[in-house]
């Protein structure tokens, strides 16, 4: 009997650690853009308000601000509506980069929650 305690509390343990590591931990936008070279081709999680958004059949980009900064995020299953708060999951991407300093900094969603106004 204690063994089978045991074993429930050794998979709990291994199937919490793999719940947390397989899930982005959120950041600021802030900090994504100040180092986007450390978050590229890394899933993040940023929530915020949309400020700006396009959309043609199906796919699109819209601007979310968290309060710290603004990021584009690329949608490929329509995009929300401005003044909507977003959480969304996704890859950074990085555009053109000049002297070191990366302008076009984008996140390719992979997830999005939404809260209409």
């Amino acid at each position: 009997m204690q063994s089978i305690r045991k074993f429930a509390c050794f998979f709990s343990l291994v199937a919490a650690t793999l719940f947390l590591t397989a899930c982005p931990s959120q950041t600021t936008i802030s900090k994504i853009n100040g180092d986007p070279g450390r978050y590229r081709d890394k899933e993040v999680a940023v929530a915020g308000r949309v400020t700006d958004s396009y959309g043609v059949m199906g796919t699109g980009a819209y601007e979310v601000d968290d309060g710290t900064g603004r990021i584009w995020v690329a949608a490929t299953r329509g995009v929300p509506a401005r003044g909507s708060r977003v959480g969304v999951k996704g890859r950074v991407h990085g555009g053109l980069t000049i002297s070191g300093r990366t302008f076009g900094t984008i996140i390719e969603e992979t997830d999005r929650r939404v809260q209409t106004r």
